[in-house]
C-alpha cells in the first residue's frame, strides 16, 4: 500500500504543480488582457484625438467651400433667370408681331374699296416693322392699304411695297 499511497502523493504533488502553474499562467492570460485593453484604450484615445484635430481643422475649409458652393449657384440661378426672362420676351415679342400681322391682313380683306387677295403682310418683331407686299389694282388701293395698315399697326413702321398691277 505504501506504494499506492506514494503514487497519490506523486499524483497529488503534479496536481498541485499543474495547479499553481495555471493559475501562474491564468494569472498572466488576465494580467496580458488587462494590459491589451488599457493599451487598445489609449490607442483609441489617441485616434479620436486625432480625428478631433482633423474635423477642427476641416471645419473652416468645408465651410468656405459650402459658401464658395452657394454663391456659385446663386450666379448660375440669377444667369438661368435672366436667359428665361429674356427669352419670355423674345416670345411675347413673336407673339405680338404674329397678332399684328393678323390684324393688318384681316384689316384689309375686311377694307372696302381694297382687293387684298394679293397682298402679304410680313412683321418683323426686332425692327417693329409691317412690311406690305404683293400687288394691287390701282394707286388708289395701294395708299389705301398703307393707311389701313399704319392704322392698324400703331407703334409699328409700315412699309409699303406693293405694286400696282392691272387686272
Amino acid at each position: 500500500m505504501a506504494g499506492t499511497r506514494t503514487g497519490h502523493i506523486i499524483v497529488l504533488g503534479l496536481g498541485l504543480t499543474l495547479a499553481l502553474a495555471l493559475t501562474s499562467a491564468c494569472g498572466n492570460t488576465a494580467e496580458g488582457v488587462k494590459q491589451d485593453s488599457r493599451e487598445n484604450t489609449e490607442k483609441a484615445r489617441e485616434g479620436a484625438q486625432a480625428v478631433k484635430e482633423e474635423t477642427k481643422d476641416a471645419t473652416p475649409t468645408i465651410g468656405a467651400e459650402a459658401k464658395d458652393l452657394g454663391s456659385a449657384i446663386k450666379q448660375e440661378t440669377k444667369e438661368v433667370g435672366s436667359k428665361i426672362a429674356g427669352g419670355a420676351k423674345e416670345v411675347a415679342s413673336d407673339v405680338a408681331a404674329k397678332t399684328q400681322t393678323l390684324e393688318v391682313k384681316t384689316a384689309l380683306l375686311a377694307a372696302k374699296g381694297i382687293d387684298a387677295s394679293h397682298i402679304d403682310v410680313d412683321t418683323d418683331a426686332e425692327t417693329k416693322t409691317v412690311t406690305l407686299k404683293g400687288s394691287v389694282p390701282t394707286t388708289d388701293q395701294k395708299e389705301a392699304a398703307e393707311r389701313v395698315a399704319r392704322d392698324k399697326a400703331s407703334g409699328y413702321t409700315v412699309r409699303n411695297l406693293l405694286t400696282v398691277v392691272s387686272r
